[in-house]
């Protein structure tokens, strides 16, 4: 009897099917999460345009340019590249998109690092599940953008022991335009650098990662400078640095200069720092210019008061980071609702021309927004167990820091991150839990790793 030998090699859908059995806690995982976010775009349509911020950035795409507001042009540039589908929904649907695929990126690179599956699929639960993503996805803002761009930096520098030039140049690229979408990123070229130098990885790919890093800034500060005369990435940073002084700042302890003492407090109270930024009777928005035109004043006078109550500065800041580690979302300041921010209703859009300009330039479409049953009745209901408490937060930082002091491998580097992302908004204007959710699929990243590395160590001590 003639045996026709099976095939050395297997078919397309035996991988398949090996693939999947490899993988199918997360795909599984993943189906869910894509199915949260179609409930969330039929429950509030065509967006939530959260704060005036959002019809910034759409007029700014409509005729891109560098902008000398809070917010450098990063994240316009990727409206302007939705543009043509005039189409505020399909914003959304690609905001939707990246979130996907930051939990891809976390699974990815922790089944690299040889974490089971089980482990690497619950580490990207946060970012799949969590209600505070969703509602992030569905708004016009940098955030969403800004976490893919960082995690994927990370993920290129993780994926090998040793980065190849190619990935560090990668990752410098990634990382300037996160700093470009928000600045708040700066600081963490500075420290993957730092990081890469302490792991003695070699010249090259240290000076791939700076000038692959340096080149996009310096091509839009020049671009910047161009068009609105400013060498700089952004403008009202030292305004934002004053409001931050604005707690605890004492004018006898300073001794300002005659030039900058007309922006010691004023008596105009606010329960956070950043209201300072808007309030007309803070002592900035009453100099002549306001706070647009003392920009370099207000920077020089938060220097000094620093310099002066550096004491004061820090526990203001730590005081502040604290409220992320609360059980119950804490409002700050005390006006605003807290994190949760699915709800049922219409809401009309600002009676501003600004809105006007937008539908006529970016999306016609755009209209009062609303919800929708039975899909927003669900996601409110969903957002309440579906958030991540505060105190598990701050185990998920414990974590990854006791595994990147314990044995300083592949969770220094994203564990580093965290902290950079928690305490830098802090530190240089306010609290606000938008800014905390940058944080979370990082130190779950640094965690799972921290967590490895711990084990490992904790077997061969057994040993």
């Amino acid at each position: 009897m003639l045996t026709i030998p099976r095939s050395a090699h297997p078919t397309a859908l035996q991988r398949t099917r090996g693939a999947f059995a490899a993988h199918r806690l997360f795909v599984v995982f993943v189906a869910l999460a894509a199915g949260l976010r179609a409930i969330t775009m039929l429950g509030y349509r065509p967006a939530q345009l959260y704060w005036y911020d959002s019809f910034t950035y759409l007029d700014v795409a409509s005729h891109l340019r560098p902008s000398l507001g809070f917010h450098p042009s990063g994240y316009p540039l990727l409206l302007w590249l939705l543009r043509p589908l005039h189409s505020v929904a399909v914003v959304v649907l690609v905001q939707h998109a990246m979130g996907l695929g930051i939990g891809v990126m976390i699974y990815a690179v922790l089944r690299r690092r040889a974490l089971p599956a089980w482990g690497a699929s619950l580490t990207a639960v946060p970012i799949l599940f969590d209600a505070s993503f969703l509602r992030l996805e569905t708004g016009v803002l940098s955030d969403t953008l800004f976490i893919f761009l960082v995690v994927a930096a990370l993920t290129v520098l993780l994926w090998s022991a040793r980065p190849s030039i190619t990935a560090c140049a990668a990752a410098g690229v990634l990382l300037a335009l996160a700093t470009l979408t928000r600045t708040i990123a700066l600081p963490l070229l500075v420290l993957v650098l730092l990081h890469l130098a302490v792991q003695r990885v070699g010249p090259r790919r240290l000076a791939a990662v700076a000038v692959a890093g340096a080149l996009p800034l310096v091509a839009y500060a020049g671009w910047n400078a161009q068009v609105n005369g400013k060498f700089a990435l952004a403008g009202g940073e030292g305004a934002v640095l004053w409001a931050r002084t604005m707690t605890f700042a004492d004018c006898a302890a300073i001794k300002p200069p005659r030039a900058e003492a007309g922006l010691c407090p004023n008596g105009a109270h606010q329960d956070a720092a950043s209201e300072y930024v808007w309030d007309a009777d803070a002592s900035l928005n009453r100099l002549p210019g306001g706070r647009d035109g003392n920009n370099d004043l207000a920077r020089s006078f938060a220097l000094r008061a620093i310099l002066a109550q550096p004491l004061d500065y820090l526990a203001d800041v730590a005081r502040d980071t604290a409220l992320t580690f609360a059980w119950t979302p804490v409002r700050h300041p005390q006006r605003t609702t807290p994190a949760f921010g699915f709800a049922r209703g219409q809401w009309g859009l600002p009676d501003h021309p600004l809105v006007q300009k937008v539908r006529e330039e970016y999306d016609p479409s755009v209209r009062d927004l609303r919800s929708v049953d039975p899909y927003a009745g669900f996601l409110i209901a969903y957002q309440y167990p579906a958030y991540l408490r505060g105190p598990v937060i701050a185990a998920i930082l414990l974590v990854g820091g006791l595994g990147s002091v314990v044995r300083r491998r592949a969770a220094l580097l994203p564990w580093g991150v965290a902290v950079i992302l928690l305490v830098g908004p802090v530190a240089v204007l306010d609290f606000d839990h938008r800014y905390v959710l940058p944080v979370i699929p990082v130190a779950c990243l640094a965690a799972a790793l921290g967590a490895a590395d711990l084990a490992s160590a904790g077997r061969r001590i057994r040993a």
